[in-house]
Protein backbone atom coordinates (compact mmCIF):
# COMPACT_ATOMS: atom_id res chain seq x y z
CA UNK A 1 0.00 0.00 0.00
CA UNK A 2 0.76 3.44 -0.98
CA UNK A 3 1.95 6.00 1.75
CA UNK A 4 1.40 9.57 1.27
CA UNK A 5 4.17 11.90 1.16
CA UNK A 6 4.28 15.03 2.87
CA UNK A 7 4.26 17.06 -0.17
CA UNK A 8 0.72 14.87 -1.57
CA UNK A 9 -0.72 15.78 2.22
CA UNK A 10 0.17 19.54 1.85
CA UNK A 11 -0.93 19.90 -1.70
CA UNK A 12 -4.40 17.87 -0.70
CA UNK A 13 -5.02 20.30 2.08
CA UNK A 14 -4.49 23.44 0.20
CA UNK A 15 -7.62 22.04 -1.78
CA UNK A 16 -10.11 24.81 -2.65
CA UNK A 17 -13.50 22.93 -2.82
CA UNK A 18 -14.82 23.78 -5.94
CA UNK A 19 -18.38 25.72 -5.92
CA UNK A 20 -20.65 25.38 -8.37
CA UNK A 21 -21.69 28.89 -10.32
CA UNK A 22 -25.96 29.73 -9.96
CA UNK A 23 -26.99 30.38 -13.71
CA UNK A 24 -27.93 34.18 -13.84
CA UNK A 25 -30.62 33.43 -16.10
CA UNK A 26 -32.37 30.70 -13.71
CA UNK A 27 -33.25 33.97 -11.36
CA UNK A 28 -36.78 35.45 -11.32
CA UNK A 29 -35.91 38.77 -12.16
CA UNK A 30 -33.19 37.86 -15.01
CA UNK A 31 -33.82 39.14 -18.31
CA UNK A 32 -35.02 36.96 -20.97
CA UNK A 33 -32.19 36.28 -23.69
CA UNK A 34 -32.94 38.31 -26.65
CA UNK A 35 -30.24 38.46 -29.68
CA UNK A 36 -30.81 42.31 -30.09
CA UNK A 37 -29.25 42.71 -26.40
CA UNK A 38 -26.11 43.06 -27.34
CA UNK A 39 -24.55 44.45 -24.09
CA UNK A 40 -26.10 41.12 -22.56
CA UNK A 41 -24.37 38.99 -25.22
CA UNK A 42 -20.80 40.74 -25.54
CA UNK A 43 -20.41 39.34 -22.06
CA UNK A 44 -20.69 35.53 -22.99
CA UNK A 45 -18.06 36.34 -26.26
CA UNK A 46 -14.31 36.39 -25.71
CA UNK A 47 -11.61 39.32 -27.23
CA UNK A 48 -11.33 36.64 -30.01
CA UNK A 49 -15.31 36.41 -31.18
CA UNK A 50 -15.88 33.15 -29.68
CA UNK A 51 -18.78 31.87 -27.73
CA UNK A 52 -17.47 31.22 -24.27
CA UNK A 53 -17.58 27.78 -21.89
CA UNK A 54 -20.55 26.93 -20.33
CA UNK A 55 -18.09 26.37 -17.29
CA UNK A 56 -16.75 30.18 -17.96
CA UNK A 57 -20.12 32.04 -17.95
CA UNK A 58 -21.25 29.81 -15.19
CA UNK A 59 -24.59 29.48 -17.28
CA UNK A 60 -26.61 25.97 -16.91
CA UNK A 61 -27.32 23.81 -19.82
CA UNK A 62 -30.46 25.00 -21.49
CA UNK A 63 -29.57 28.68 -20.73
CA UNK A 64 -26.25 28.30 -22.45
CA UNK A 65 -27.64 26.45 -25.62
CA UNK A 66 -29.84 29.89 -26.08
CA UNK A 67 -27.15 32.05 -25.42
CA UNK A 68 -25.34 30.16 -28.45
CA UNK A 69 -28.75 30.56 -30.32
CA UNK A 70 -28.83 34.51 -29.63
CA UNK A 71 -25.47 35.27 -30.32
CA UNK A 72 -25.23 33.65 -34.01
CA UNK A 73 -28.85 35.39 -34.70
CA UNK A 74 -26.88 38.55 -33.63
CA UNK A 75 -24.23 37.11 -36.06
CA UNK A 76 -26.42 36.64 -38.58
CA UNK A 77 -28.35 40.43 -38.94
CA UNK A 78 -24.63 41.94 -38.17
CA UNK A 79 -25.37 43.18 -34.67
CA UNK A 80 -22.28 40.97 -34.23
CA UNK A 81 -19.19 40.06 -35.73
CA UNK A 82 -17.87 36.85 -36.12
CA UNK A 83 -14.14 37.34 -35.53
CA UNK A 84 -12.67 40.25 -33.97
CA UNK A 85 -10.53 42.28 -35.63
CA UNK A 86 -8.11 42.97 -32.64
CA UNK A 87 -4.84 41.88 -32.78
Amino acid sequence: MKKNTRAEAIKAAQRKPIKQKACPFCREDAAPIDYKDLPMLRKYISDRGKIRARRVTGACTQHQREIAVAVKNAREVALLPYVSTAR
